[in-house]
């Protein structure tokens, strides 16, 4: 049994071994081991949670303290009521952000040469991909878990507990589908710094131009017709729903289209650039 030496930057081997067909089983036995690494190297860098760990506080103190008494007075309440609107509204934005480190870390993988060593392995191609995506819906979920956290301090008060865990399912639903959008760019852009700014692109219009922080109601109607296409504006919607009360049928529908659509779409193109790039 041979093995290949690869320098960064070198392309991916080619032939049997790269065609052979892998068993189930040992796609999930790679994805499993990769896992498993990727947990170990977050261990070994504990600086790597901070994005996690302080994202959801600065964001909740800043929202609720800074701006929630005069959004909440226009809303015809007050920074109480404002904590109730914006907090699911939160919730949403962790998936997007979450999804734009993983394009990061994976492009620093690939300039680094990790990536070619994982090529030259008889590892699923897929493998490595969704290993990636598992931790960081696992760093989501814990982010997920400070923010409640923060959110039950600052007087967030939960109707319905399990609409709570419900929310939480359909957002790593929701952040699953762009981690593919940034795995791809990650695979295609020449650095991290590039993936950075095409996520800032991307982030701050879906970001501001949804119904997260503040209701779109006086919003021109240029926008209103932006917002209302926005899945962001659905997954907010829909997160409270199902956690304080209300409608969710109709941007719960939508947000699973937007889920499904980017995942059918994008998980094949993530995993063809990947096994393509060179």
């Amino acid at each position: 049994m041979t093995t290949a030496t690869l320098t960064p930057g070198s392309p991916a081997p080619t032939g049997k071994l790269d065609d052979a067909p892998i068993p189930l089983r040992a796609h999930l036995r790679h994805t499993g081991a990769l896992v498993r690494r990727n947990l170990l190297w977050i261990r070994q860098d504990p600086e790597s949670m901070f994005d996690a760990l302080l994202f959801p506080v600065i964001f909740t103190l800043l929202f609720v303290y800074v701006f929630g008494g005069s959004i909440g007075k226009a809303m015809g309440g007050g920074q109480d009521a404002y904590v109730q609107y914006v907090i699911p509204g939160l919730m949403a934005m962790m998936g997007m952000n979450m999804a734009q480190g993983v394009g990061t870390g994976f492009n620093t993988d690939f300039n680094s040469g990790v990536m070619d060593r994982f090529r030259s392995l008889p590892i699923g191609r897929g493998s490595v991909l969704f290993a990636k995506i598992a931790v960081e819906l696992m760093r989501m979920l814990f982010a997920t878990c400070v923010l409640m956290v923060v959110a039950l301090l600052v007087g967030f008060d939960i109707t319905h507990w399990a609409g709570l865990l419900e929310a939480v399912g359909l957002s790593v639903i929701f952040g699953s589908s762009l981690m593919w959008v940034f795995l791809t760019l990650g695979v295609v852009m020449k650095s991290a710094q590039s993936v950075q700014a095409m996520g800032f692109l991307v982030l701050m219009p879906l970001q501001f131009g949804s119904s997260i922080f503040t209701p779109t109601g006086t919003m021109p109607g240029w926008l209103q017709t932006f917002t209302k296409y926005n899945p962001l504006s659905a997954l907010a919607d829909t997160a409270r729903g199902l956690m304080i009360g209300g409608p969710v049928a109709h941007s719960l529908w939508i947000t699973l289209a937007w889920s499904i659509g980017l995942t059918a779409i994008m998980a094949p193109i993530a995993v063809y650039k990947f096994r393509t790039k060179s």
